[in-house]
């Protein structure tokens, strides 16, 4: 029963149509009206889950669960008006392999996630230049799209490996919005929806108590 449930890497559960070198799923767009946005791991126990989006912005250990028994939570993922796709690390220090088996996991999730009727909004990862030539692969074109600023904008050289992953992204992907987690620089330009960090949303309730 183990065996079963747990198959090797998903493959066995389910093998999507690929594109590119590595054969990644390809996702389709959607378009955003409005949703309150929470963290995955407040997800199940969310009131109203029909007026919320659920976004990946945590730590991997938080959510790689969705990856190694994905049917345990796609009915609760149902529930919900938005599912943004896993924000699996993407390390410039990573191994070429394992980028790009996280970006694998990411979009087998998300067309996984689609063929159950999610709405699912893609998550833009990068890494640096180099990534350029598979990290956007399977991302839809004219369609919403989802980025995180988040441990990017610390020093000189994180900040421009994220600027020209972002730029490149605007210019493939053409999004209609961009759902902008963190902290938006501003080189940042197109439609953007800016969804504040719990720390940053805290920081503002302690302010205004105070």
């Amino acid at each position: 029963m183990y065996k079963t449930q747990r198959n090797y890497e998903n493959a066995q559960r389910m093998l999507f149509d690929g594109v590119g070198q590595y054969d990644i799923p390809e996702l389709e767009p959607v378009q955003f009206d409005n949703a309150e946005f929470i963290g995955f791991n407040y997800a199940r126990n969310a009131k109203e889950p029909e007026n919320k989006a659920v976004h990946f912005f945590l730590d991997d250990y938080q959510f790689t669960r969705v990856w190694t028994d994905p049917d345990k939570y796609t009915a609760m993922l149902q529930r919900f008006k938005y599912v943004l796709t896993p924000d699996f690390s993407l390390y410039t220090d990573f191994p070429k392999s394992l980028q790009i088996y996280n970006h694998y996991r990411k979009h087998w999730l998300g067309a996984y996630w689609q063929m159950h009727g999610i709405n699912v909004i893609p998550t833009i990862c990068w890494s640096d230049r180099k990534s350029f030539e598979w990290c956007f692969d399977g991302e839809p074109t004219q369609g919403v799209v989802a980025v995180s600023s988040v441990g990017t904008q610390n020093s000189t050289e994180k900040k421009q490996r994220f600027l020209d992953g972002y730029l490149e992204m605007v210019e493939r992907l053409q999004p209609t919005q961009i759902i902008f987690y963190g902290r938006v620089p501003d080189e940042c330009k197109g439609n953007i929806v800016h969804v504040k960090r719990f720390s940053e949303k805290w920081h503002e309730v302690e302010v205004a108590q105070w």
